[in-house]
């Protein structure tokens, strides 16, 4: 929907634009633009519909940082969860099938946007943004990758490694086993990872089924012997074997040493 700027609208942006703001707040514009309670509050509500805004939350909304030309305007992905994150004080990063994407293991360009963070459990839109955040302990935020937009925001991103060991921790979430298992294969063949990083990495953000699963998959691919026993001693003797494949049936030769079943090569 295009809107035309009037002028209490010209006089918003302008304000945001000449203090340099992304952000603007209820009541904020009342005394600057001599404008009522209702006034300004029918003026926020006028701009989201117009798209030349776009509403975070309730009483605060995202604006643009160079007055639109004519047509309507949305935030990017990472203007979105920055400023829903700072206003919340939270920490966020990118991940799942965005991290998939951008790495180039999966070619599926998704239309959501998955986020880990330390705060929300939540489905939201801003602007045409749609966002999935995962809430997740402040323990399991880290190792990240940081990129600049053309906009000056700074999206971040779960760096590689953590997108592979991301891939087998969270598999029943985003669905990527058995395909995460070669994604692994092929990064350590084309030497963009090392198995001493997926280990370190695995042992700081995944669970004990992870441990099992990567500590195969790496003894099948001829890891270092001292990686693998990092490995191993993290994980206590068991007599119920997970499988290689989730949601399959368990039927193949058991790993005694990782407790796993090898259900499918995969």
């Amino acid at each position: 929907m295009k809107m035309r700027l009037g002028r209490q609208e010209t006089l918003l942006l302008a304000y945001a634009q000449m203090r340099n703001l992304r952000v603007v707040r209820t009541g904020e514009l009342v005394g600057p633009l001599q404008l009522s309670r209702d006034q300004e509050r029918e003026l926020f509500r006028r701009m989201a519909r117009g798209k030349m805004i776009a509403r975070v939350r309730p009483g605060l909304y995202l604006v643009p940082p160079r007055l639109p030309l004519g047509g309507a305007w949305t935030p990017d992905e990472a203007q979105a969860l920055n400023a829903l994150m700072e206003d919340r004080r939270g920490t966020y990063q990118i991940c799942g099938p965005n991290a998939f994407n951008r790495y180039g293991f999966d070619e599926q360009i998704p239309n959501r946007v998955y986020a880990y963070n330390d705060r929300i459990s939540d489905e939201r839109r801003i602007g045409v943004v749609s966002l999935t955040l995962i809430k997740v302990a402040g323990s399991r935020l880290g190792d990240v990758e940081k990129l600049k937009t053309a906009d000056g925001e700074v999206a971040v991103y779960s760096s590689r490694v953590r997108t592979l060991v991301d891939a087998v921790y969270d598999w029943s979430r985003f669905n990527t086993l058995p395909r995460g298992y070669r994604w692994i294969r092929g990064e350590l063949k084309g030497k963009r990872v090392s198995a001493a990083e997926l280990v370190k990495t695995t042992l700081r953000f995944g669970d004990t089924g992870t441990i099992r699963r990567m500590g195969i998959l790496l003894e099948r691919e001829g890891a270092d012997a001292g990686c693998l026993k990092k490995l191993e001693r993290a994980l206590s003797k068991t007599s119920s074997p997970i499988p290689w494949i989730p949601g399959r049936p368990k039927r193949g030769k058991v790993s005694r040493r990782w407790g796993v079943v090898v259900n499918e090569d995969a």
